[in-house]
């Protein structure tokens, strides 16, 4: 079946099981949440973000649930990966068969679920996409692209796009802009960065002051071809920029980047941690621009909040780096119990006709952020594409001076109301509201988000209302 076929039972049965039952998790109803706080405190390590002021004690479907009894729509799955929700009942059984009797195994052997996670994924994407891997996080995944990129090649220079954000382990890092990069020295060498395709605030202009990214893009290959030692080996791309404030890529974008890259006997990687298995309205956000890398990375939603990952290359590629001694070999690659529940979260997707339900959605989501972006003068643009939406804060529309402690504000007040949107807390990501509800919302739980942000907005002060 074709990704994103209709089938006769037009039916979403994953948000129709959710909503047989809205009854809170029990497990850790009973726990002490001030000595919790307190121990948390005092031995838990800080890796770079604050943690949250509430412990979280239950998820259950499209909601998560706190100590305190607050009942929160969760409208970033998670950390963007619970794709069908949380504690989807076909998920949790393959969980239990696996954990029970196929867990984890020596990494060199292969399992049934493997065989059938990479079949029913490789039939799934573009010919040119042909042979598949499993890892444990997007971070590695990367890695593990990248050193098939140079192994391939043989070349080592990799280039990055401006505001991206692809993982922490060195080569990930390297070819990430957005934040990161600094206080433990250098970096990996080789690594050049495109300019940020950012249709709001880039200074590239047509005459009619129509944003011209083609310009921005030979402008920026011209600085990389200056500072190139003759070793471009890849590139590495996200369709929509999530972590860089979900920008999503001008129509035609990833065509002439492919371009450029070919020029250069370069590899084109495609980094669909967030944009990839339904979320923006296509099975892969590279089914949307038609164009087929040489490399695919998922991560995130593949896993539906388990640590699962993906490389994907073609047959050309995979093969020739294994004749040339790609080494790629983790404690993790390949396990068994993952990649059930990876094989089990694409089953899903096609049976429930998920890819379809995530574009009409994601068109209810817009239109709602659109008639906010109408009301409050503080929203300088909405953007994305299907169930993945960002709404930038702004202290005016004129000046476009990013509002953090303003969205700080509204995201807190939306949180109290009951829908956790904040994934976009930490400064860095410019007070810009990061959207990604699981794909198995419903529309009436669409519009009761949209209606949480609208009181968000109206009892904000500075959020500018227009009328």
């Amino acid at each position: 079946m074709a990704p994103g076929a209709v089938t006769e039972d037009r039916t979403n049965k994953s948000a129709a099981v959710f909503s047989k039952d809205d009854t809170p998790p029990t497990l850790y109803q009973n726990v002490d949440e001030k000595e919790l706080k307190a121990k948390s405190k005092k031995h838990l390590l800080d890796y770079g973000s604050k943690f949250e002021d509430d412990i979280i004690t239950g998820s259950h479907g499209l909601y998560i649930y706190t100590a305190s009894g607050h009942k929160v729509l969760d409208w970033t799955s998670g950390q963007m990966s619970c794709l069908l929700g949380h504690g989807h009942p076909e998920i949790v059984k393959v969980i239990t068969d696996h954990a029970m009797q196929l867990d984890h195994l020596f990494s060199g052997m292969v399992s049934p679920p493997v065989i059938s996670l990479a079949d029913r994924l490789c039939n799934a994407l573009p010919a040119g996409l042909d042979k598949a891997f499993f890892l444990s996080t997007g971070g590695e995944s990367n890695e593990a692209a990248i050193k098939m990129a140079k192994t391939y090649t043989g070349k080592f220079e990799i280039v990055g796009i401006g505001a991206s954000w692809h993982g922490v382990t060195a080569q990930a890092l390297g070819a990430q802009y957005h934040f990161g990069r600094r206080g433990h020295g250098p970096l990996m060498p080789g690594m050049h960065m495109l300019p940020s395709p950012n249709a709001y605030r880039s200074v590239f202009r047509k005459p009619d002051g129509s944003y011209d990214w083609e310009a921005e893009m030979e402008y920026g290959w011209k600085m990389i071809d200056l500072q190139s030692c003759g070793s471009l080996a890849a590139c590495i791309v996200e369709c929509i920029q999530s972590s860089g404030g979900m920008h999503v890529l001008p129509s035609g974008y990833l065509k002439a980047l492919k371009r450029q890259c070919e020029a250069r006997g370069m590899l084109l990687i495609v980094d669909e941690a967030q944009t990839g298995v339904g979320r923006c309205g296509d099975f892969m956000a590279i089914n949307h621009e038609d164009v087929v890398p040489d490399i695919l990375t998922l991560s995130k939603t593949l896993g539906n909040g388990l640590p699962l990952s993906a490389v994907v290359a073609s047959e050309e590629v995979a093969n020739t780096a294994a004749e040339k001694g790609f080494f790629f070999y983790t404690t993790h690659v390949n396990d068994p119990l993952p990649a059930a529940v990876g094989d089990k979260v694409l089953e899903i997707l096609f049976r429930d006709n998920l890819v379809e339900h995530s574009r009409k959605c994601g068109k209810i989501l817009h239109s709602g952020l659109q008639g906010l972006y109408n009301r409050y003068g503080c929203i300088g643009q909405v953007r994305g594409r299907g169930l993945m939406a960002g709404i930038e804060i702004v202290t005016d529309r004129d000046s476009k001076t990013p509002g953090l402690e303003l969205a700080r504000r509204v995201g807190n007040r939306a949180y109290e109301l009951g829908l956790w949107a904040n994934l976009s807390s930490h400064p860095s990501f410019g007070g810009t509201f990061r959207i990604a509800p699981p794909i198995t919302v419903t529309e009436a739980q669409v519009e009761a988000g949209v209606a949480i942000l609208e009181r968000a907005f109206a009892e904000t002060d500075g959020t500018l209302p227009l009328y």
